[in-house]
């Protein structure tokens, strides 16, 4: 029996780290696969710490929340402060250049198998919306961890945003291109 996936995204309230757990937890469950999601934030909608926990695999998940992830994106300093336990010898660890000041809370060599630094942020002001980020990050996750094809990923956006982008669909090209964006930083 495969052991499930377990994934950590951990970033501040309005960085879609929930909605990117829900969409790849929708695309893990239209491919057959058992998917769990967990998430954890405080009342404020945004400038809170936002934690979502997910795991995927093709057996029942019997716990929700588990002792040390198996990939942790880190979004916010405070998301790198607060998730430093989820991190194990074999944990993939990745977070956004833009972040400041966490060297010292960034897991040590031996602490995680690896540690990842990606330009998230910047890709997404420079080159596509920063509304995207999230989606770039998706992306990073989907490459990580093979949980999903990205077709699969690319379906559960369309399910999810499918009304916004008849409004637009410019948005379509655009969040597609986070994605494939997005696994290329994980692909180098």
């Amino acid at each position: 029996m495969a052991k499930a996936t377990k994934i950590c995204l951990a970033g501040e309230g309005g960085q879609g780290v929930q909605s990117v757990a829900e969409i790849i937890a929708a695309a893990a469950n239209a491919e057959g696969r058992e998917a769990l999601y967990i998430p954890n934030f405080g009342v404020e909608q945004r400038g809170g710490v936002s934690i979502a926990y997910l795991q995927i695999g093709d057996q029942p998940i019997g716990a929700p929340k588990f002792d040390k992830a198996d990939i942790l994106i880190a979004l916010s300093d405070r998301a790198v402060r607060r998730c430093k336990q989820y991190v194990g010898s074999e944990t993939v660890y990745v977070y956004d250049t833009s972040i400041e000041g966490v060297e010292e809370d960034l897991p040590k060599e031996g602490e995680a198998k690896r540690v990842l630094a990606i330009p998230a942020l910047e890709i997404a002001k420079n080159e596509l919306h920063p509304r995207v980020f999230n989606v770039i990050i998706m992306g990073a996750v989907v490459a990580a961890t093979n949980v999903v094809p990205a077709e699969a990923a690319k379906k559960a956006i369309e399910k999810k945003l499918g009304y916004k982008f008849e409004q637009d669909p410019k948005l379509r090209e655009l969040n597609f291109k986070a994605i494939d964006r997005g696994m290329e930083l994980m692909n180098k």
